[in-house]
């Protein structure tokens, strides 16, 4: 990491990010709930408002997330900057298997965005909210000079409870364990980048921006106790970045099938056209699910069944060799090492 300056790629989500989080923001703010790192915290309820170090011993459990969005252009096929924020806070908060009960929504606007665009945004927000059940319950306002911002940012944030016996964390992926994706990846970054870069294709390239919380609340109910460890909606640095997160939070080895992961071919042809991989590409309505392998035959029937999960697939499985590891096997039968993302690959996605 530089000593002197940000870079764009400190934002990427892939190495330079994770980075700049371990030795600047953890330095300072690290506590035991921070460390977990996953994509939101998860703590207990205090047991009394005149003792706030006590905690209840046993659930409910309240996850907490917050994000913000910079994406560019605000509005592209399949969403907008405020479809994606709602559906982003949402996301975070059901990778740990909570039920997200309540957002905020807070706004930097540029001076000079035309008040249709943003009340276009707000509209959006409002019906993306109200399609996930969960109502955005408070939030906040800036204008800075033109100039100073590009258009507008959101930030929101988010509640939820996690159910009793719920433990799905980073940390959780067993030797043995089947991984499995609710559908094509890379739609989301493709999405933007051809928007920005005037590229058109055949069959046009669309978002996957979706909330995802009703896919996970079905999951967990078709599942037995205890046999879903892990979930990760693969965003910024796309399912290679994810994995590997997985697979070092956990401590083992992931290893996929490249046949078995699911690119449609507009994304394929972009991708191939720009130079870009798309296990590297950002997702938005995506999510990986590790479960038990006697589990995986009923976690791939409750993603087929919902709305967002009709092209789920098993892509791979958790093993003890090359902990820390991700292998991709290659169409050809080759293996290679699949690392975390490096640089800047799509700058401003999200």
């Amino acid at each position: 990491m530089s000593k002197d300056l940000i870079l764009l790629a400190h934002g990427s989500g892939g190495r330079l990010s994770h980075d700049l989080v371990e030795r600047l923001f953890l330095k300072h703010f690290g506590n035991p709930v921070l460390l977990q790192l996953d994509d939101s915290a998860v703590v207990d309820l205090p047991a009394s408002q005149d003792d706030p170090r006590r905690f209840v011993a046993s659930p409910p459990r309240i996850a907490f997330s917050t994000d913000s969005y910079v994406v560019s252009p605000l509005v592209f096929p399949g969403g907008d900057i405020g479809k994606l924020a709602v559906c982003g806070t949402v996301n975070d908060l059901s990778m740990s298997g909570a039920r997200p009960l309540w957002l905020s929504a807070g706004f930097i606007i540029e001076e000079g965005l035309p008040f249709d665009d943003l009340e276009g945004v707000v509209a959006s927000m409002a019906a993306t909210a109200a399609s996930a059940g969960v109502p955005i319950v408070t939030g906040d306002t800036k204008v800075v000079d033109r100039g100073s911002a590009d258009k507008l940012f959101i930030n929101t944030a988010g509640v939820g409870l996690v159910p009793p016996g719920t433990t799905v964390a980073g940390d959780q992926a067993q030797p043995g364990d089947v991984i499995l994706l609710n559908g094509t990846i890379g739609d989301h970054g493709m999405t933007i980048m051809t928007q920005r870069e005037g590229l058109q294709f055949a069959s046009p390239l669309v978002s996957d921006c979706a909330p995802l919380n009703g896919l996970v609340a079905d999951l967990l109910q078709a599942l037995p106790a205890g046999s879903l460890h892990c979930l990760r909606d693969p965003t910024r640095g796309g399912l290679a970045t994810a994995l590997n997160e997985l697979a070092t939070r956990s401590q083992v080895g992931i290893e996929i099938d490249e046949t078995s992961v699911p690119v449609r071919e507009p994304v394929r042809a972009a991708c191939e056209l720009l130079g870009l991989d798309p296990l590297y590409v950002a997702n938005e309505g995506k999510l990986i699910a590790i479960v038990a392998p006697e589990a995986a035959g009923a976690a791939l029937a409750a993603l087929r069944a919902h709305r967002y999960g009709q092209e789920a697939t098993i892509v791979g499985h958790v093993v003890e060799a090359h902990p820390g590891r991700v292998v991709l096997r290659t169409a050809l039968g080759a293996r290679r090492i699949v690392d975390m993302l490096v640089g800047e690959q799509l700058p401003r996605i999200c």
